[in-house]
């Protein structure tokens, strides 16, 4: 069951299924109350329009007895200012809901023997109690209720209305008449019916419907964890997703995924490269000394010790290199320290032949950058020996600041760099002259470390055509 509802598809459909029935329940209890209310209106119209129609005959002086009371069946009672029920339908055997629960009339018996109360003097006295009537005036107010009457061994709920009136000689009269609600019972609980039968069969549609078309909205997610679970098993990164052609969300995490792929057989091929490259580099100073020690091990008089001294220089000094981009490639954030930037470029410049070291005299309060003083000393310092290596005859240093940047150029008198080589040349291990020795040119590190520690504070480090024809390089960091 866990294993189910941890499931997008199952959770999807569940949740769609929860929101329709509680939109149906609510819907169908919006539904039911007006169907209820609207029925309930239109009984007691019809009760008001029996209970104006007796009160206007009434209005005219007809007898009790001659009264309409029993029009369609209808429970109807008239009752004087005093409560007595003095007309009634006829099988009129219970009644509730009116107020006056006697079924059996009992009129005020008149000296002409017809049973109709005689004239009142004082028949406006009666004024008082409720609406004001004059003479055969039927009140407009109407009073609704709701009750239940028994006729002729029949017993229904009934909607009452009473309609006060007032005659010349018999005061006044309130007349109650009542409409059937068996109309609005039987329209409610069939509507009732159909919703407790329809809506399971609807939201067994919903659901089904919804597990459907989410089963076809996963597919293409199952398809690309399919082929994940592939690609890490067989640690085959040149492998992709599939990416769907629906161009929605699902798409896109295809081609993000795909992308993500790509870099991560970029970084691993970059990084077999580094192993690769770090080994062949490390292999000649090393077979180079083992050579020199066998060799002074058996002829103690041919022992070269300034070479076997430079080899072991040049394997610190590649082995300090490694250190420092394995570092930069764990992420390892720089100090926080303030770096003068001007005067790091005097004291890397400083016993350098040829080199120069020019400030902006606008900067006030000099040059300087938040960051590691010996990263950053270690990137002027490679980018000074890149430049002695190919400048003719000088180089020139340049501290300034451009804006809230801080500029630092390197520039030199030499041939300068073909612009289709300038982004390869920060790639580790690349040397674009094969003709130069290893000794001259160094392990092809010194460049892709300074780009990487600039990278890491925030800078960037570019090459450019030099004013005197060479090369410029240009580091920009935040300036502090």
């Amino acid at each position: 069951m866990s294993r189910l509802f941890g499931s997008v598809r199952a959770r999807a459909t569940l949740a769609a299924t929860l929101v329709v029935a509680v939109a149906l329940v609510a819907a169908g209890a919006a539904v039911l109350l007006s169907l209820r209310s609207n029925l309930l209106g239109e009984a007691g119209t019809q009760a008001e329009r029996s209970a104006r129609d007796v009160a206007t005959e009434l209005a005219v002086g007809t007898p009790y007895a001659d009264l309409s009371l029993d029009v369609d069946d209808r429970p109807v009672q008239v009752v004087d200012e005093d409560g007595t029920l003095v007309a009634a339908s006829d099988d009129l055997e219970r009644i509730t809901g009116t107020g006056v629960e006697t079924v059996e009339p009992r009129p005020a018996a008149s000296p002409d023997g017809t049973g109709d109360a005689g004239d009142t003097d004082d028949a406006d006295d009666d004024d008082d109690a409720g609406e004001p009537l004059e003479a055969g005036e039927i009140g407009e107010r109407t009073t609704v209720s709701d009750g239940s009457a028994t006729i002729d061994g029949d017993t229904e709920d009934y909607r009452f209305a009473a309609v006060p009136v007032k005659t010349e000689d018999r005061g006044r009269l309130t007349v109650y008449a009542g409409a059937p609600l068996s109309a609005e019972h039987g329209a409610v609980n069939t509507a009732l019916t159909v919703m407790l039968i329809g809506f399971p069969v609807l939201l067994a549609v919903v659901g089904w419907v919804t597990w459907l078309v989410t089963r076809r909205a996963l597919r293409p997610v199952e398809g690309i964890r399919r082929e994940m679970a592939a690609i890490t098993a067989s640690e085959d990164l040149a492998r992709r997703v599939p990416v769907p052609g629906t161009h929605d969300e699902v798409a896109r995490l295809a081609s993000t995924t795909n992308e993500t792929l790509a870099a991560l057989q970029t970084s691993v091929e970059r990084q077999r490269r580094f192993v690769a490259d770090a080994s062949h580099e490390l292999r000649s100073p090393i077979a180079s000394l083992r050579t020199q020690l066998e060799v002074a091990a058996a002829h103690p008089e041919l022992l070269d010790l300034d070479g076997a001294v430079e080899d072991t220089v040049r394997l610190q000094h590649l082995a300090a290199d490694l250190l420092l981009l394995a570092r930069l490639d764990a992420g390892e954030r720089p100090a926080d320290a303030r770096v003068d930037l001007a005067a790091l470029a005097r004291e890397e410049a400083g016993g350098r032949a040829g080199v120069s070291v020019r400030e902006d005299a606008g900067a006030a309060g000099g040059v300087t950058v938040a960051g590691s003083r010996g990263q950053l000393g270690r990137v002027l310092a490679n980018l000074l020996d890149n430049a002695q290596r190919h400048a003719r005859s000088a180089v020139e240093v340049s501290v300034r600041r451009d804006g809230d940047l801080a500029v630092v150029g390197v520039a030199d008198d030499g041939e300068g760099m073909p612009e289709a080589d300038r982004e390869r040349i920060f790639e580790r291990f690349v040397r674009l002259d094969a003709a130069r020795s290893r000794d001259d040119g160094g392990a092809g590190l010194g460049l892709a470390i300074a780009r990487d520690v600039a990278v890491r504070h925030g800078g960037t480090l570019t090459v450019h055509d030099a004013p005197a024809g060479g090369a410029l390089f240009e580091l920009r960091l935040p300036a502090a």
